[in-house]
């Protein structure tokens, strides 16, 4: 069983910087690649953001690219999400996830989940 905990949301205006953090404890986390996703009211939970266990390979929706960072501290048993110049559009529960293989692109291929954390951003 792996334990997540998100952190880091908050209300922000559109231009503004936030940095998502997700704590996990458990089982070994760095045998986990890591994913951050969202869901905004009445919408599917959408991926955002992906690292590999090793950090050597991330991913991202074509989106947050180039605004969102995605980064892991094994040592730590966290993964963050650096979110710059956000957007109302961006305004969402965001959801990190766990995943032991599969497709990392793919809500239902993640083991486990925390509860979220919510950003609003104002125009």
């Amino acid at each position: 069983q792996v334990h997540l905990v998100e952190s880091g949301g908050g209300l922000v205006q559109a231009g503004a910087s936030l940095r998502l953090s997700c704590a996990a404890s458990g089982r070994t986390f760095s045998n986990y690649a890591m994913g951050w996703f969202r869901q905004a009211p009445g919408k599917e939970r959408e991926f955002v953001a992906a690292i590999s266990w090793s950090e050597s390979n991330t991913y991202y929706a074509d989106s947050v690219k180039g605004r969102f960072t995605i980064s892991r501290d094994n040592a730590k048993n966290t993964v963050y999400l650096q979110m710059n110049s956000l957007k109302p559009e961006d305004t969402a529960v965001y959801y990190c996830g766990a995943l032991s293989g599969g497709n990392i692109y793919y809500t239902d291929a993640y083991d486990y989940w925390g509860r979220g954390t919510q950003v609003t951003v104002s125009s």
